[in-house]
């Protein structure tokens, strides 16, 4: 059993669709972090959950890894080849299927993006909410149980997935959930393959929850002396009941970076950038709200909007915020570590990382989702400078004990792929050994994704 006798009964079935051309194997194998590359052998480009099934099957009898690949934005090095094996690109499964107003639901081809669904979502009314930032696969988020910065109003993959189809690691296709918006029968497998990261199964088809778009939206921004006073305003603003849709933090070192890249002029200091979905009373009366206690908490520069330019500035800017960060070191490469722990500690935590990074040699900005406790630190390195990655990923570790110690996880969106792989059993003991019970019954070959989320041999 060997890759090379898997990817020449492959090529058959495929045909062109199967390419092992130098160009399209290094797309496949780098990483939007600092890992090294690793091409895989081949990549496949399939077209129905038919094919997939045929190519996992023909994968299975010669021990051939398979890794599934979306847009490939994730940061942890969920879709790098580490043990070579077959590339299985899902773009050309990038269709809207089914699309039903009256449950606000939709099923769709796991290669569609974000933003694709949603331009076809738009003449519905209706919209799906999670946006982790990039233009990223539905399919590679639901792999990764991704979130965003709309999750503190809409929640995350986890939330607005109600089924799945999944090819299973012996090329069986199933299918988990319903459209129903609630069960009790039996195990919930939807739920274990959202966020298991391609080790357990390739997913072919979502049904996902949809939501009315907003006759209203209203932005705002302000700016606090520190991250307390910022922390302090979100605590007050959830416990009062305001609906926000988001609310983002970004620091001094984050302003700087994003106001050179966007042409923006914040103050350099701590803001909160905020975005509330209503009627046109209601988002009037949120931002109004939130101004009362952005004063009370020694925020200042409030200023809210609800004209579209005004928004799509601001929340470009910070989608931008990566690049505008790495943008900010030239020649510079991110270890971007994620961190989320209980609102009441986020800004100890955060104080305590600013601290932290203050005291090495590495610039380290940060920013987060504020409304759900997860942060960023944007840690920036040089590959001229090699000992640089080692502080980074000291930083990192000191990151992760904080977190752990303060309750909280060793990765709130970003998922677990080989960055985080040390830390697993740290967060869960016993139970990552149940983990890796559960990928050894469903994969006993360990050719789906192997070297991530679980250790195998």
């Amino acid at each position: 059993m060997t890759i090379e006798q898997a990817l020449a009964d492959l090529s058959s079935v495929l045909g062109e669709r199967l390419t092992r051309s130098a160009s399209d194997r290094a797309l496949h194998g780098q990483s939007e972090s600092y890992f090294a590359q690793t091409p895989p052998d081949a990549v496949a480009y399939p077209e129905t959950a038919e094919e997939v099934a045929r190519i996992v099957t023909t994968c299975a009898a010669h021990g051939c890894p398979v890794i599934p690949f979306g847009a490939g934005t994730s940061l942890e090095g969920h879709t790098t080849p580490i043990r070579g094996g077959l590339t299985v690109d899902f773009a050309r499964m990038n269709r809207v299927l089914e699309v039903h107003p009256e449950d606000m639901d939709a099923v769709v081809q796991p290669g569609i993006t974000r933003q694709a669904l949603n331009e076809d979502l738009r003449a519905t009314g209706l919209f799906f909410p999670v946006d982790p930032g990039a233009n990223a696969s539905i399919g590679g988020m639901a792999a990764t149980r991704a979130s965003g910065t709309t999750t503190v109003r809409y929640g995350s993959m986890r939330d607005n997935v109600l089924g799945l189809q999944v090819v299973l690691a012996d090329g069986r296709i199933i299918r988990t959930g319903t459209r129903a918006r609630k069960s009790a029968a039996g195990y919930d497998l939807t739920h274990l393959f959202i966020g298991s990261e391609g080790t357990l199964g390739l997913i072919t088809e979502l049904t996902l929850r949809l939501h009315g778009q907003p006759e209203a939206i209203s932005a705002a921004v302000c700016a606090f002396s520190d991250i307390g006073g910022a922390v302090d305003t979100v605590m007050a603003t959830i416990q009062m009941g305001i609906p926000m849709a988001r609310i983002e933090f970004i620091d001094t070192e984050t302003v700087n970076a994003v106001n050179a890249y966007s042409n923006m002029s914040l103050p350099l200091k701590p803001h909160l950038l905020v975005e509330f979905h209503g009627s046109d009373l209601s988002v009037a009366e949120d931002a109004r709200r939130l101004g009362e206690l952005v004063e009370e908490f020694g925020g200042e520069g409030f200023r809210w909007s609800t004209q579209a330019e005004d928004r799509n500035a601001l929340w470009t800017m910070r989608h931008n915020a990566y690049f505008a960060i790495l943008a900010s070191r030239k020649g510079a490469r991110a270890v971007v570590t994620d961190l989320c722990v209980p609102i009441s500690r986020l800004a100890e935590a955060v104080e305590e990382t600013r601290a932290d990074i203050a005291d090495s040699p590495i610039p380290g900005p940060i920013l987060g989702h504020v409304g759900d406790g997860n942060f960023h630190a944007i840690l920036m390195i040089r590959d001229d400078e090699p000992q640089e990655l080692e502080t980074a990923r000291a930083l990192s570790a000191r990151m992760v004990d904080r977190a752990l110690r303060m309750g909280g996880t060793v990765t709130g969106e970003h998922g677990v792929g080989m960055g985080k792989l040390d830390y697993m059993e740290a967060e869960h003991g016993q139970g990552w050994q149940v983990m890796g019970e559960i990928k050894r019954a469903l994969d006993p070959q360990n050719i789906l994704n192997p070297g991530k989320v679980v250790r195998t041999n």
